[in-house]
């Protein structure tokens, strides 16, 4: 059992005591993290969509898959087939153990940090946010990257609304800036 894994296990009580839940199994909890880049312009250069997937696998633990755009579409220079973007989605031990590096190791390296936006929660429970780029990580080397590239990371839990979501994120060690939701 990894090390966040425990930590859910010890915040339970304190999460059904917060948001009033009775049921120890309508506690919510994470249910899967998914990291996607977006290719833009690099979606043309084999080379360098092929390093940013291979970065986005050392980063997740996981092997990112390549998604092709469905269509084409002239505004966004896109054609169908080509390279669109990169994704990997994060499931059970995996997922845990991501969060954790995350929120103890990734985050506290990014210069001038003051938290993840409070405002990145959609309604329904999921949290979004955004990295500028993946330097931040341990397993990246400088020296193997081609390009700095960002990406987005989507938390999805089990919760409906963004109280308890909020809640469960914060007692788990997200570093949200502080001020009003």
């Amino acid at each position: 059992m990894s090390r966040m894994q425990q930590k859910y296990k010890e915040i339970i009580p304190a999460l059904q005591e917060e948001c009033g839940i009775k049921n120890v199994m309508q506690t919510p909890k994470l249910e899967k993290i998914v990291i996607s880049v977006g290719a833009g312009e690099e979606g043309k250069d084999n080379k360098l969509i092929a390093n940013m997937a291979e970065t986005i696998s050392l980063i997740a633990g996981q092997k990112a898959i390549i998604v092709n755009a469905k269509k084409s579409v002239a505004g966004f220079k896109a054609r169908e087939g080509s390279p669109s973007g990169i994704k990997v989605t994060l499931r059970g031990k995996q997922m845990y153990n991501f969060f954790d590096k995350l929120v103890s190791i990734a985050l506290p390296r990014v210069k001038d940090f003051r938290g993840t936006p409070r405002k990145g929660f959609d309604g329904r429970g999921n949290y979004s946010f955004g990295l500028n780029e993946q330097l931040m990580f341990p397993e990246v080397v400088y020296d193997n990257i081609l390009k700095t590239h960002g990406m987005n990371i989507n938390i999805v839990t089990t919760t409906e609304n963004d109280k308890e979501a909020f809640v469960l994120l914060e007692k788990l060690g997200m570093p949200f800036a502080k001020g009003k939701k």
